[in-house]
């Protein structure tokens, strides 16, 4: 069934609209449909099962810096120190991630659309989504500068060169958006599986010694158990907190919850959401391992023991003669950076240019912010980022769990607690206030704070526990605005003045259609909001979310209650 307005064609548009604004909305909807940037993921264009968008979801962890990450934190910290360290961030980053990847994949939307209505306003997110794509450059280097490790070491070529394929390569890749990313994920994830856990396998059963001397590693320090060593490998770990974002990219189309589907829905959800981090966390402690192999085996490993294609290359080299070994090693490196760098730079585009619309009112396409998200990337390959890696990650895990912790208190305490956010999911423009103090204030009280603090603002004593003073600050600051401001900047109106349902009898988004005034296109239910401009006949006219971001002279929105 279908509910149209009178459709834009024979609708002469309000008087302040422009010809120039409704073809760049039109175009705006037009690329969207493929990878529904800025928008709700309809229920017509979500035919995938549970099971794949998982598995497509899970692809985008094949990256290798988990490795490295490992590797670091065990040569630096010790064994036990790095495995409490890693325990500690997967349990934070899981309890976290539940949250937002429920409400992903329940009501169809990425994290941004659903921070906008958690505690920061319409334009408060933007904040948030700069955080976000600051991370998927970030990863895209880590990722980038170890295939160029990879490339050099197989293929002898240069790593300035390496840097520049491993960036060009992923370009035509993200071009066409979810459909062409989720073949890709479920076509490589069997090879790549093979590819990383058949050696270390082997290795373990081949060399049972080599799991004594994991256990007896004690780190360049050489001392014993140590939480604030604890606590400074759980901070470089918890900088992959922002990676729930990403999971969240492919969670959003997720198909409706129904009785029939239920346990699969659930199953999907948690792995594809927060069950990353089970495979996060051990991928790091394997790197952790392949690294102590190496630097207690071959003289000299401690300067490239953090280096995955060395990693794998030597446990290669167990089971095959060297030759075949070193081109097993760089496929498996090549692999796993364009399983990930996809994600990254087609999460980042979608950050970037989601950011941009809000603020200018003007939509120049996906593309060009994925131009501009592989350039920032390629830079930081070029100035050797890899040599600070813990630096860097140690820096940016108090924004990112400064963002993700509040988001999912949020959630949690004001939405089903304290009942002070609305329960259900608000995204469009007009609905919400342009700011949220809730948001906004807990996010800078807990970055600022724990940042801070990383910098030894209250002594070294303190210093190793930033990451905890995130997430400590943002549970409790969440919660006490929405009491102080008692909930009165979350929506700035209720009704949207559209009378069909929202959600249909199961819960789910409403599939339902409206016909665009500005666009002439159908969207979906959830997507839609009635025009506080009547038509010439004093008709009642619609718009989409999509549509009314791009209106410039805001004509179509609705007053405040």
């Amino acid at each position: 069934m279908s509910l149209d307005a009178q459709p834009a064609a024979s609708t002469a548009p309000p008087q302040a609209a422009d010809a120039t604004e409704i073809s760049e909305a039109r175009a705006a909807a037009a690329e969207s449909l493929e990878d529904y940037t800025l928008r709700f993921a309809p229920r017509s264009y979500r035919k995938w099962g549970p099971g794949v968008v998982a598995t497509s979801a899970l692809g985008g962890i094949a990256y290798l810096a988990d490795f490295s990450i490992g590797a670091n934190i065990g040569l630096t910290h010790g064994t036990v120190n790095g495995l409490i360290g890693i325990l500690v961030a997967a349990t934070i980053i899981f309890l976290t991630g539940f949250p937002l990847a429920y409400y992903a994949a329940r009501y169809n939307l990425d994290l941004d659309l659903i921070t906008r209505g958690a505690g920061f306003g319409y334009y408060g997110s933007v904040i948030t989504n700069v955080i976000f794509a600051s991370f998927t450059f970030i990863f895209f280097a880590l990722e980038g500068s170890i295939m160029a490790q990879g490339l050099y070491l197989g293929l002898g070529i240069p790593r300035w060169i390496g840097y520049l394929i491993s960036t060009l390569i992923i370009f035509p890749l993200v071009i066409f958006g979810m459909k062409a990313l989720a073949k890709l994920q479920v076509a490589t994830t069997p090879v790549w599986l093979i590819l990383m856990v058949i050696p270390v396998v082997y290795l373990v059963v081949s060399h049972p010694d080599s799991v004594s001397t994991f256990i007896a590693y004690a780190g360049d320090s050489g001392g014993g158990i140590s939480f604030a060593s604890a606590m400074l490998a759980a901070g470089v770990c918890l900088s992959l907190i922002a990676q729930i974002a990403e999971q969240i990219d492919y969670l959003r189309f997720m198909p409706p919850r129904t009785a029939e589907n239920r346990r699969s829905w659930w199953a999907a959800t948690i792995l594809g959401g927060p069950g990353w981090v089970i495979f996060g966390a051990t991928k790091q402690i394997l790197g952790m391992f392949l690294a102590i192999y190496l630097v207690s085996t071959v003289p000299g490993a401690r300067e490239f023991a953090n280096e995955p294609v060395q990693q794998f290359l030597v446990t290669y080299e167990q089971l095959m003669p060297a030759w075949l070994a070193l081109v097993l090693a760089v496929i498996l490196v090549v692999i796993s950076q364009i399983k990930i760098n996809v994600t990254n730079a087609y999460s980042g585009s979608l950050a970037w240019t989601n950011s941009f619309t809000r603020l200018t009112k003007r939509y120049p396409g996906r593309l060009v912010f994925l131009g501009v998200n592989l350039a920032i990337a390629l830079v930081l390959m070029e100035a050797n980022m890899f040599d600070f890696l813990n630096g860097i990650l140690s820096f940016y895990a108090n924004l990112a769990m400064a963002w993700i912790c509040v988001v999912a208190t949020d959630i949690v305490i004001n939405k089903y607690l304290l009942k002070l956010s609305p329960k259900k999911p608000e995204f469009r423009r007009g609905m919400l206030h342009d700011w949220n103090p809730v948001g906004i204030v807990s996010l800078l009280l807990s970055g600022g704070i724990s940042i801070a603090i990383y910098f030894g603002a209250l002594g070294e004593t303190v210093q190793p526990y930033s990451p905890l003073f995130a997430v400590g600050i943002a549970v409790l600051a969440t919660p006490l605005m929405a009491v102080a401001t008692q909930g009165r900047f979350y929506l700035r109106r209720t009704d949207d003045g559209i009378d069909l349902p929202m959600y249909d009898e199961d819960g789910n988004p409403s599939g339902e259609t409206l016909t665009c005034h500005v666009t002439g296109m159908d969207f979906e239910r959830p997507d839609m909001i009635a025009s506080a401009a009547p038509g010439p006949n004093g008709e009642k006219l619609y718009l989409s979310s999509l549509a009314l971001a791009t209106d410039r002279t805001g004509e179509h929105v609705l007053p405040k209650e």
